[in-house]
């Protein structure tokens, strides 16, 4: 995000400080802040300004109740540093199966408050693993982009979502649990996410382009309706 500097420096050159030109110099080096003690956040998203919850690693439990059934599915959310968060999603998702539904989430050029479920069944694990290492920056870094993977048949699903947290729902997770602990990535069930409270995302034109490349690869071209972000 380096333009953000440079856009501050070329536009805003007063011969005296003010208020409003600290502030916006203030929410330049915020935006460019990658670090929190050990924990670096990816390109996708910043908490806000005032940093109402410090990024951190770890998980906690908690509950899905469908809005329809009623029914309440376990729920394990979890935030990792970005040097081992990938590869703690391609390990959890090898915990699904060998055969698994897709659901690629995109707001790219989205105007309402949630994004649009693009859905394929039936993928082979090891194809899909290798399509998702080749759009490991793009999965990373876009904060308009999320993906799912699951097993209907468990029924099991591991989020990957635009926030660039790791949801897992479903019932055993044990195993979701095992892979997170196995990498440093802890219970605290006092563990606040960067969703609960402001935070900015960030994507380009690039990236979106490259979201596109990621849609077509894997035959996702059926949109569902729909749904709010968590």
């Amino acid at each position: 995000m380096d333009y953000l500097n440079k856009f501050f420096e070329t536009v805003f050159q007063p011969a005296t400080p003010t208020p409003e030109n600290r502030a916006l110099s203030d929410l330049s080096k915020h935006l460019e802040q990658r670090f929190y003690d050990d924990f670096e956040l990816t390109d996708a998203v910043r908490p806000g300004l005032d940093l109402s919850i410090k990024p951190t690693q770890g998980y906690r439990h908690d509950v899905y109740i469908d809005p329809d059934s009623k029914c309440r599915v376990p729920v394990i959310m979890a935030s990792a540093s970005k040097e081992i968060l990938f590869s703690v999603f391609m390990q959890l998702i090898q915990r699904l199966g060998q055969t698994v539904d897709i659901v690629l989430e995109t707001s790219h050029q989205h105007q309402t408050n949630g994004h649009i479920d693009l859905y394929r069944e039936q993928m082979d694990m090891p194809v899909l693993s290798s399509v998702l290492w080749e759009y490991e920056d793009l999965l990373l870094n876009d904060g308009c982009t999320g993906i799912a993977v699951l097993n209907p048949r468990t029924p099991q699903e591991v989020q990957f979502d635009e926030h660039k947290l790791l949801i897992m729902y479903g019932s055993p997770l044990e195993p979701f649990e095992h892979v997170l602990e196995k990498n440093g990535i802890y219970c605290n069930e006092d563990i606040r996410f960067i969703t609960e409270a402001e935070h900015v995302h960030s994507s380009s034109d690039q990236l979106y382009r490259h979201f596109q490349n990621l849609q077509t690869e894997l035959g996702l071209d059926r949109p569902e309706k729909d749904r709010a972000a968590y």
